[in-house]
């Protein structure tokens, strides 16, 4: 990815955050600014989001009854905020109204699970966790909360067969309806070079998706993305990622992309650069038909890449090199459940006994424990039992 499109990136979100601060107090503002260096611009505004709807939630409480508009909420109402209030709030987002909802579609309501509400609750204890430390408020109530207990989600992951039979169909298009197979003959080399790309690299649908012409260098076999945070970073790609690049490639340079665009490496039919919506859409549409049963993204084409990488080399830290996890102990967690097949491979190599003295332990006791035989030249008159005299 070029330093271009994650700059662009990063200043569609900074946009987006300062539309939200405009309806919230000003003390968040000062929060954002002092996190500005240690978060990214998507993080921040997901924080954004997360306040918005705590600021509202308390504007429905007694704290506020007095208060004419949200932006009026100060630092001594946030410090009469109790641990009983953040919990109210969690029981709040478990469903509330949506924000587009109106009195035509009062059905319209939003839900959290687990995973959502921890993620409202962290958003929260970061706030109040710089405030108190900035000396603005005198307690830390989210502090005391507990977050919500995450339970492990099964990770999807295609077989082998399954891929196969992907990358089939998106060569011949078979399955596809008749209005998707219109437009098949002229996006199947270039879906073709993402889906074996993710398969083949593991890479991230942001981090593919902000590929530039001059990212990828077929002489080494290596593409150039930026990964999340930031940071740069060189994936080695193998023949086969290589071939669909190439095939993918010939056809680029016969297309002229639109103003602004013209670095961009995947296009999509209006000559612009592939959108993150656009590559999960047809990684959905083709999935949908290879493995009905499974609810195929980008995301889960990655996790398939990791765990044909840990199968083959049962090395987590390459795993975890290779997907650009910052934390090894992130990969295990997604693949321990691979380490069973290990196990299992270990038990059986590791051999208590010989298989000899194995034999005679599973014959019956009353064999086991008979007289050892006679010596050896006692019965040698006798025939080996395949008749060989030899």
């Amino acid at each position: 990815m070029s330093d271009d499109y994650s700059k662009e990136r990063t200043q569609k979100y900074v946009l987006k955050l300062r539309e939200v601060l405009r309806e919230l107090p000003p003390c968040c503002a000062e929060f954002f600014r002092g996190v500005e260096h240690t978060t990214g611009a998507l993080t921040r505004y997901g924080y954004a989001l997360d306040l918005r709807l705590f600021m509202r939630f308390l504007m429905g409480t007694e704290l506020c009854e007095s208060l004419p508009s949200m932006d009026r909420i100060g630092y001594e109402l946030l410090d009469m905020v109790t641990s009983d209030h953040i919990e109210r709030f969690l029981e709040y987002v478990s469903f509330y109204p949506s924000e587009s909802s109106d009195e035509e579609f009062e059905s319209e309501y939003v839900s959290n699970g687990e995973r959502g509400k921890a993620r409202k609750l962290s958003a929260v204890r970061a706030f109040y966790k710089y405030l108190y430390k900035k000396g603005r408020i005198s307690s830390n109530p989210p502090s005391l909360v507990e977050a919500p207990k995450l339970h492990e989600r099964e990770i999807i992951r295609l077989e082998p067969d399954e891929i196969v039979k992907l990358l089939d169909l998106v060569d011949s298009g078979e399955g596809l309806t008749s209005s998707q197979k219109r437009f098949h003959e002229q996006t199947k080399v270039r879906d073709a070079a993402i889906v074996t790309l993710f398969l083949g690299t593991g890479m991230r649908i942001s981090e593919l998706v902000g590929i530039n012409t001059d990212d990828i260098d077929f002489y080494q076999n290596e593409v150039r993305i930026v990964r999340k945070g930031g940071n740069q970073d060189i994936l080695v790609f193998g023949a086969e990622v290589r071939s669909a690049l190439i095939e993918y490639a010939l056809r680029r340079e016969g297309i002229e992309a639109e103003c602004g665009h013209e670095k961009a490496f995947f296009l999509s039919l209006q000559k612009k650069r592939i959108t993150v919506r656009a590559v999960e859409q047809l990684v959905k549409k083709y999935a949908k038909i290879a493995a009905p049963l499974k609810k195929i993204s980008p995301h889960k084409l990655r996790s398939t890449y990791g765990t044909s990488l840990y199968r083959e080399t049962g090395d987590i830290y390459l795993v975890a090199d290779v997907l650009g996890h910052k934390d090894v102990n992130t990969t295990r967690k997604h693949y321990a459940a691979l380490s069973q097949d290990r196990r299992r491979t270990a038990a059986e190599v590791i051999k208590l006994r010989d298989d000899e003295k194995a034999a005679i332990t599973r014959l019956e006791p009353s064999v086991a424990s008979e007289p050892a035989p006679p010596a050896a030249d006692a019965v040698s008159d006798e025939k080996p039992a395949n008749g060989d005299n030899s």
